[in-house]
Formats: structure tokens, C-alpha cells, sequence
């Protein structure tokens, strides 16, 4: 693993990327001009990101095209991580804790040089590793 800052992308820039009327749109747009390729994320944000940009309108095709041409890169296996997922979603099962965001705190573990770019203010409330903050790329934050 490189010791180089990982960015953990969830939906909501995806999505935000990918359809113009989204509230986010002009942030994510910047965001994603200035990150470096590949942004890490899981098979979870696919499928999500995929159903939201379909329910507002979007080509899902465009999220595993950019999959393909290495804009984003599919870094975790569910399987492997089992066992903190399901100890994850029941810590939080109050929010709840969906299978998108507990890869995401899992990969937020794995990584500690990370950050998660996110929309989603339950990544506030949410800890690696037990009690450590996870870094965040918001939109009313650093950008």
C-alpha cells in the first residue's frame, strides 16, 4: 500500500457529478477536476449510484464507464471484510448504516492516509477503527 492520501468515494458525488440538477453538481464537478485518479470505492456505491442516477434521469452506464477507464477503482471485497460490516451496520443500526457506507468505514480503516468524499453527514457520526474520526471531503467543507 502507498503511503500517498487515498480518496474513498461514495454516491453522493457520483451522483452529484452525474446529474446537473443536483444540488452538489458545481462542487462535485471541481472536486472531481482537482482529485487524482483512481478514487477508491466498493461494488455498494456502484449499485447505488447506479439506481440514483437512473431514478433522476442519468445513463447508469456512465458509472461502470468510469470504472473502466480507471476514474474509479473497485478496491474492496465483501466477503473478505464480513465480520466488521456486520459489527459495523449493528453499531449504527439506529442511522441506519447502509452496506455502501459500512465499506466505506471499513476501506477508511484498511487505508489510514484516507479521506471519504462524501455528501452524506452520517459519515460525522460514523468511527474507524472504534473512536477516530474519519476524514472527510464535504461540500460545506474544504471546498
Amino acid at each position: 500500500m502507498s503511503n500517498a492520501e487515498k480518496t474513498l468515494v461514495d454516491s453522493g458525488p457520483l451522483v452529484a457529478l452525474l446529474v446537473r440538477r443536483d444540488q452538489h453538481h458545481d462542487w462535485a464537478v471541481q472536486q472531481f477536476e482537482r482529485l487524482t485518479a483512481p478514487l477508491l470505492t466498493c461494488e455498494a456505491v456502484l449499485s447505488e449510484t447506479q439506481f440514483l442516477v437512473h431514478r433522476f434521469g442519468g445513463n447508469p452506464l456512465v458509472v461502470l464507464d468510469m470504472v473502466a477507464r480507471g476514474a474509479l477503482n473497485v478496491a474492496f471485497q465483501v466477503e473478505d471484510e464480513i465480520d466488521r460490516l456486520q459489527e459495523l451496520q449493528s453499531t449504527y443500526r439506529n442511522l441506519p448504516m447502509s452496506l455502501a457506507d459500512a465499506c466505506l468505514v471499513r476501506m477508511s480503516e484498511l487505508h489510514s492516509r484516507c479521506r471519504v468524499f462524501t455528501t452524506d453527514s452520517d459519515f460525522r457520526t460514523y468511527r474507524r477503527n472504534g473512536r477516530q474520526v474519519i476524514p472527510m471531503l464535504l461540500p460545506d467543507e474544504n471546498g
